[in-house]
């Protein structure tokens, strides 16, 4: 019913409603104790590692000495120290899933709802305490307030939002504006060749100070701008938060191109994840206030690159205890010292998901950051989207640019392919006009469909 009336109010009305439903929104995430954590994170930027580690470690009891008191799911598991965490059992996405009721500690009227649908296309959804969602909403939005974001500046915003009707794609008007906060919500739906032209010229005119949301959007609204010759005014904005999606290079150096500013990084997650922000001098850190970070191997050992288990602080209505996020992640070297302010630990590069991979029968497994440089060299590919279904074969699907492409080019980005799949796999490239984003209005550079076939093999 809501959906219908919307569709049938004026531009001006609907952004009203989005100014209406963002101040409920806000009623929660910026209540009465989220300046006090503000307040706190404030006075802990500088804290020594030593400090750190023990407001970790205090933090860690309290965690799991309530989650075995109020949830139904771990009332049996030991009090362990944070030392002795491995002797937890580690928690995996279908498990949460499916016990999910007995893992709740609060009740959908008492919680904030988040839904997550990752990859798998499951649904599930997360209940956050009031006070929890203060409390990560303070903590982004003092790492964000380092590069002069606060609520309330002038804000471009690509997220899955489907906000649009066709009224607006008549009148090719891709957004739509909350007046209140000064946030303007671009459909990240409508990212093609026909329309870009709108979302160039209307950012131009818009001027945002800050962009935030899904990267593959904005680099390709980048990518427009720069081929068209349009000149983004300088010093517009500040900076880039992108969400949701792993960063790659030419991520960073197209947008920063583009919009004459640079990407900051940040990794969480819609279930709770704890958080790695990115400080000025570029470097990513693990924030030991929001939770616990291990690194592990196939076998679940400690390792340097891996995948990640997380125990979140922040997750009190659904603890989130040794839980498997389907991420991976590598640590930089223990020595390696950052004269930023922050003594967090170091990451040496955010690798994403898991399942965001090719799989070569004769090289193993190919991961995004070695997918995406597959375009080194080439020119006129607008945007690909690798596909597997089987061992032995690759679908690319890719939009080119038909005034630069060319067979040499082609040539150039299957040798990339085969130098990292090796000469057995055949690869099938497929040229398209367009390739849809998924469901959530997120791009997906990697659809592997053989993960079962993988493990078995």
């Amino acid at each position: 019913m809501k959906e219908k009336l919307y569709q049938l109010l004026p531009d001006f009305l609907q952004g009203l409603l989005i100014s209406l439903f963002n101040y409920l929104a806000y009623k929660d995430r910026y209540g009465a104790n989220y300046k006090k954590y503000r307040t706190l994170f404030w006075e802990n930027r500088s804290l020594s590692l030593e400090d750190l580690k023990k407001k970790q470690e205090e933090s860690f009891n309290k965690f799991l000495s309530q989650s075995i008191e109020n949830s139904k799911f771990y009332n049996h598991y030991p009090s362990v120290k944070l030392e002795n965490i491995r002797l937890l059992p580690i928690l995996n996405k279908e498990d949460l899933r499916k016990d999910i009721n007995q893992v709740y500690t609060i009740s959908k009227k008492e919680g904030i709802v988040s839904k997550t649908g990752g990859t798998t296309g499951k649904s599930l959804q997360v209940l956050f305490t009031k006070d929890n969602m203060q409390e990560r909403f303070a903590m982004l939005d003092d790492f964000r307030a380092r590069f002069g974001y606060e609520l309330g500046k002038k804000t471009a915003w690509f997220s899955g939002k489907n906000l649009l009707t066709p009224a607006d794609i008549k009148k090719e008007r891709f957004w739509k504006t909350d007046i209140f906060y000064k946030v303007r919500y671009y459909s990240t739906f409508h990212i093609k060749e026909d329309y870009l032209k709108h979302y160039v010229e209307d950012l131009i005119k818009f001027s945002p100070e800050f962009l935030v949301g899904f990267p593959s959007s904005i680099l390709e609204i980048a990518k427009f701008g720069l081929k068209n010759n349009y000149d983004f005014p300088k010093d517009t904005v500040k900076a880039i938060f992108p969400t949701a999606e792993t960063i790659t290079q030419e991520m960073r150096e197209v947008i920063g191109k583009f919009f004459k500013t640079k990407l900051v990084d940040q990794y969480a997650s819609s279930e709770g994840a704890p958080f790695i922000f990115e400080c000025n001098n570029g470097n990513l850190h693990l924030e030991l206030q929001s939770g616990v970070f291990e690194v592990l191997d196939d076998e679940n050992n400690p390792t340097q690159s891996g995948r990640l288990i997380v125990t979140s602080f922040t997750t009190e209505g659904t603890p989130l205890i040794r839980y498997d996020i389907g991420d991976s992640i590598g640590l930089e070297d223990g020595k390696k010292y950052c004269n930023c302010g922050n003594n967090n630990p170091l990451v040496k590069h955010i690798l994403g998901r898991i399942d965001d991979y090719i799989y070569s029968p004769e090289n193993g497994k190919i991961n995004l950051g070695n997918i995406s440089n597959t375009l080194k060299d080439t020119e006129g590919i607008v945007k690909f989207q690798a596909i597997q279904n089987s061992l032995d074969a690759l679908e690319i699907l890719v939009i080119i640019d038909e005034n630069v492409y060319s067979k040499k080019i082609e040539d150039v980005f299957l040798k990339n392919w085969k130098d990292r799949l090796g000469d057995n796999m055949t690869i099938k490239l497929t040229y398209l006009k367009d390739i849809p984003v998924e469901k959530s209005g997120k791009f997906r550079m990697v659809k592997n469909h053989i993960k079962d076939l993988i493990d078995n093999s």
